[in-house]
C-alpha cells in the first residue's frame, strides 16, 4: 500500500487523492481477523508503517488518512503527518486542501413504495472541484446503506434525477436540509456497520467498500442537529392491542371477503402485521413488490412455522392485504398492480422456498416441542442443543419432557451426559452446558449458532463443538460484545479441539 501511495504524488486534486485512499482503506472493510480488530491491526498498522517510512508518499498517505480514517487512525495519522512536515518532508500542494469541503446541497430520490432512498449530497473545495456523494439506503434491509459512489458531473446527475421523477408516478425527487441528510445517512452507515463480518460483503454492492471511508468523512462534513427522518409511511408504534385491531379491521373489510379459511387467514394476517411492525420500521401498511417478495420468499421460510392450511392461504391473504393497505398509504394504481403481480409471481416460488419440517419426516409433535413460539429459524439450533427428545432412557420417557422448561431441560442434559457421571466437576460442567443450551434456544448471541455450524463443517462432532463454545464463553465471561467477536472469529480451528 505504501508503494501504491506513490501515485498520490502525481494526482492533481484532493478529491482524486481522497478517493484513492478511501479505496485503499476499503481493502479490509467488513472483514475480521482472528485475535484483534482489523481496523487496529491493518489500519493503524499502515499508519505506523508510513510514519516510519518518512517518504513524501508516506506523508501524503498520512494526510489523507487523517481525514478519512477511523477516529484512532485519524489521530495517529495527524500526529505522524505533523512530525514529518516538521522534518521538511515534501508534499504536493493539494495536501493542504484534503477534507476542506463544504456542503452545497442535499437531495433525495425516493420511490412511493418506501423501499429505498437515494441520497445525493454535493460538496466543493472553496467553490472548486464540485462533486456529489450518492448513497442508496435500503429499507427492506433494515435501513442500511447498500451502495455508494461519487460523481463529479453534479449538474448532469441532478438533472437526470429530476427528469426521471417528472416522468414517473412512482418516484419523487426533492431537496432536503443538510441536517436531515446527515441524520439519515448516519443511521444508514451504522446499520451497514452492524453487518460487518462475514455478512457485510454479501449485503452491499461490490464497490461499497471502496467508498465507505470517503462517505463516512463527507457525512461528518454535514451539519448535525436533526433526528433521523422517518421512512415513508411510518406511523405511531403498534402495540399488541393496536395490531389486533388492525387485523380485525382487515378481516372484516371487503378486501378479505373472499378468503375461504378464516382461521388460517387470521394467523397469516398476524404474520403480515408482525413483519411490518418488527422488520419494517413499524410500517405494517406499507406494501411494495420487493417487500412482498421478501416476506414470502425470505422471511416466512426462515422464521415462521406454518400449518398446511396457512401455507395454502398466505399468498391469497397477502394479495388481499395489498388491496386493503394500498389505498391507505396513497399508492397509485400502477403501484398496486405491480405489487399484486409480484405476489403472484412469487407464489409458485413460495411453495419451493417454504420447507415444512414435517415434509422431511420430522414428527409433528417433536417440531411443536422444539418450536412452541413458531420460530422456524430456531429448529436446527434447538435440535442441536437437545438431540435426545424421544424414546425411553431407563424409566424416563423423553417424549414427556419439555425442552423449554428449565427443570425438564436439566434432566435432558443429564441424560445426554450419562457417560460422564464420574466427572468430579459434573455439576459445574452441566451448568455450562445448560448455559450454552439456553443461549442456543433463544439464539443469543446469534454468533453462537453460526460458530457451531462452522465447527461442524470443519469436521468436529457435536460434543466437541459444545466444549469449544463452553471454553470460549467461560474465558470471555460476561462481556457480550467480546463474546460475539470471539465467536465470529472462529474460522480455522485445529483438528484436535481443546480439552
Amino acid at each position: 500500500m505504501l508503494l501504491a501511495a506513490r501515485e498520490l504524488l502525481a494526482v492533481r486534486s484532493p478529491l482524486d487523492a481522497e478517493l484513492m485512499v478511501s479505496d485503499m482503506l476499503g481493502a479490509w472493510w467488513g472483514r475480521r481477523l482472528r485475535g484483534g480488530d482489523v481496523e487496529q491491526i491493518l489500519g493503524e498498522g499502515l499508519v505506523d508503517y508510513a510514519a516510519k517510512a518518512g517518504t513524501p508518499a508516506a506523508l501524503t498517505l498520512l494526510v489523507s488518512v487523517a481525514y478519512l480514517g477511523t477516529a484512532r487512525q485519524a489521530a495517529k495519522a495527524e500526529g505522524a503527518a505533523l512530525a514529518l512536515m516538521e522534518s521538511d518532508v515534501a508534499r504536493p500542494q493539494w495536501a493542504d486542501r484534503v477534507g476542506a469541503v463544504k456542503p452545497a446541497g442535499c437531495y433525495v430520490s425516493r420511490d412511493v413504495y418506501g423501499d429505498q432512498d437515494t441520497v445525493v449530497c454535493t460538496f466543493a473545495y472553496n467553490g472548486h472541484d464540485t462533486h456529489a456523494l450518492v448513497v442508496v439506503v435500503d429499507y427492506n434491509m433494515g435501513g442500511m446503506a447498500r451502495d455508494a459512489w461519487v460523481s463529479s458531473q453534479v449538474d448532469k446527475l441532478l438533472e437526470q434525477a429530476r427528469q426521471e421523477a417528472s416522468g414517473n408516478a412512482l418516484l419523487r425527487f426533492q431537496e432536503i436540509e443538510p441536517q436531515q441528510a446527515r441524520a439519515l445517512l448516519d443511521f444508514a452507515m451504522k446499520a451497514t456497520g452492524a453487518t460487518q463480518g462475514r455478512k457485510a460483503p454479501k449485503l452491499v454492492s461490490d464497490s461499497y467498500s471502496a467508498y465507505h471511508a470517503f462517505a463516512r468523512s463527507r457525512i461528518k462534513a454535514l451539519p448535525p442537529g436533526r433526528l433521523r427522518p422517518e421512512p415513508a409511511h411510518t406511523e405511531a408504534p403498534y402495540s399488541r392491542d393496536r395490531r389486533a385491531m388492525l387485523a380485525a379491521e382487515f378481516l372484516a373489510s371487503d378486501a378479505a371477503e373472499n378468503l375461504s379459511d378464516p382461521s388460517a387467514a387470521s394467523r397469516c394476517t398476524d404474520h403480515i402485521i408482525d413483519y411490518g411492525c418488527d422488520q419494517d420500521f413499524g410500517r405494517p401498511m406499507r406494501v411494495s413488490p420487493t417487500k412482498c417478495e421478501t416476506f414470502l420468499l425470505d422471511w416466512l421460510p426462515r422464521k415462521v412455522l406454518l400449518s398446511p392450511a396457512e401455507q395454502d392461504a398466505v399468498p391469497h391473504v397477502l394479495s388481499a392485504w395489498v388491496r386493503f393497505a394500498a389505498p391507505r398509504i396513497g399508492l397509485p394504481e400502477e403501484g398496486v398492480r405491480a405489487t399484486l403481480d409480484a405476489v403472484w409471481e412469487a407464489t409458485a416460488r413460495f411453495t419451493e422456498a417454504y420447507r415444512d419440517p414435517t415434509s422431511f419426516g420430522l414428527d409433528p409433535s417433536l417440531v411443536r416441542r422444539l418450536l412452541p413460539d413458531g420460530d422456524l429459524s430456531a429448529l436446527a439450533r434447538r435440535a442441536f442443543a437437545f438431540p435426545l427428545l424421544q424414546g425411553m432412557r431407563g424409566s424416563t420417557d423423553l417424549d414427556l419432557l419439555n425442552p423449554s422448561d428449565e427443570a425438564d431441560r436439566r434432566i435432558l442434559l443429564e441424560i445426554d451426559h450419562a457417560d460422564e457421571l464420574s466427572r468430579h466437576d459434573l455439576e459445574e460442567h452441566l451448568a455450562w452446558h445448560e448455559e450454552i443450551a439456553g443461549r442456543l434456544w433463544v439464539g443469543d448471541p446469534p454468533q453462537l449458532w453460526e460458530a457451531a455450524q462452522r465447527l461442524i463443517d470443519l469436521g468436529h462432532d457435536r460434543h466437541d463443538v459444545l466444549h469449544i463454545l463452553i471454553e470460549i464463553a467461560e474465558r470471555i465471561g460476561d462481556h457480550p460484545d467480546e463474546l460475539a467477536a470471539a465467536l465470529d472469529d472462529i474460522a480455522d480451528i485445529p483438528d484436535e479441539p481443546p480439552v
